[in-house]
């Protein structure tokens, strides 16, 4: 069967990019296992300025405007909610923090992110005050992941198969199983590790942990960030995480995470009493040595390509990026230098 592009991999990335690529006129075809992926597990949070320095993400001022446009085109599809936005709150950790957020407070490039002034509040514990942070919520990535699943499905744009790397053939022509794909993009997460073409670029899975609980009273109403944070659900229900592990590389949730996280939550929040945790689940994170996605086609096969390794940041960072990689793929235009893989063709690519 003849078709434009073959996805392998569900995720967000995945997701997204064929959602947009099918908005386009694009014949598609998505494979993928059906297990659960790190985009299930994850909060899908929003959050324009992050890391201890308070800096903003990379191509927020592009990527947010792109993320909030396509989410609610996909909310109007669907007639379902799936971002929310919610304001943060930053626990500041330092001295020297909060001189960097009284820096950011006069820069008009962080303006629109954050409000003026510091807040204290009873709930929280926060000896150097709270940062307010806007423009941040998160996304409901499991029920998107599970509408747009549905969607494929009823276009017949879906296949619940493992993919075979052996069973793809590259020459005279492109085909895998009865597929024939003009073009194939591997969105694999932290499995691109054992792609053929693919897994030499530098990889820095990591395994990270969320806990949902559920309290009686004093369950605060915004996103609170303090190295770890808590996402109010409402009706007294949150998540909290999330861990971060490079070692032990499995789908397991572990006690010692749970404890760490549990004991985090109750040093910013003391009186968050009575906690029951509901669930406990486990991911891998495809992030990246760089931090920056890895985007591209393979410098001898050009009909391989590559989107994958946006990590933590894939609510925010996707939507803009995969219209970059369809126009790349349309030949409008080179993709963004931070995400191209060619910057390792001569490192991570033997000839």
């Amino acid at each position: 069967m003849p078709i434009d592009v073959l996805i392998v991999g569900q995720g967000l990335a995945g997701s997204l990019l064929a959602w947009l690529l099918i908005q386009q006129g694009y014949r598609v075809m998505v494979v993928d296992d059906g297990a659960e992926n790190a985009s299930q597990v994850a909060a899908g949070l929003i959050n324009p300025i992050t890391g201890r320095r308070l800096l903003k993400s990379p191509e927020v001022d592009t990527c947010l405007p792109a993320a909030k446009g396509l989410y609610q085109q996909l909310q109007q599809q669907f007639q379902q909610p799936f971002f929310v936005e919610l304001p943060m709150l930053r626990v500041l950790n330092s001295p020297q923090q909060r001189d960097y957020a009284e820096q950011r407070q006069t820069q008009s490039a962080y303006q629109a992110y954050l409000k003026l002034g510091f807040v204290s509040c009873e709930q929280i514990n926060a000896a150097f005050g709270l940062l307010q942070q806007q423009q941040t919520g998160y996304l409901k990535t499991r029920a998107l992941l599970a509408v747009i699943k549905g969607y494929l499905q009823t276009s017949n744009s879906y296949r619940c198969s493992n993919f075979s790397y052996q069973d793809l053939q590259l020459e005279p022509d492109l085909q895998w199983q009865d597929l024939i794909p003009k073009q194939i993009v591997f969105c694999e997460g932290h499995q691109a590790r054992f792609n053929p073409w693919f897994g030499k670029l530098p990889f820095q899975p990591a395994k990270g942990e969320i806990l949902t609980g559920q309290v009686a009273e004093n369950c605060p109403e915004q996103i609170i960030n303090y190295g770890h944070w808590l996402l109010p659900l409402g009706a007294g229900q949150f998540k909290t995480g999330a861990s971060f592990e490079t070692r032990q590389l499995d789908n397991l949730p572990t006690q010692a995470a749970k404890q760490t996280l549990l004991n985090s939550l109750k040093t910013v929040c003391p009186n968050l009493a009575n906690i029951q945790i509901i669930a406990h689940q486990a991911g891998i994170r495809a992030t990246t040595l760089d931090k920056q996605p890895l985007i591209g086609s393979h410098p001898q096969y050009r009909q391989l390509h590559i989107f994958n390794g946006f990590g933590a940041k894939g609510s925010l960072a996707i939507p803009w990026y995969a219209q970059q990689f369809i126009n790349y793929l349309q030949q409008q235009q080179p993709l963004p230098l931070g995400c191209d893989i060619g910057r390792y063709y001569d490192t991570h690519f033997p000839r």
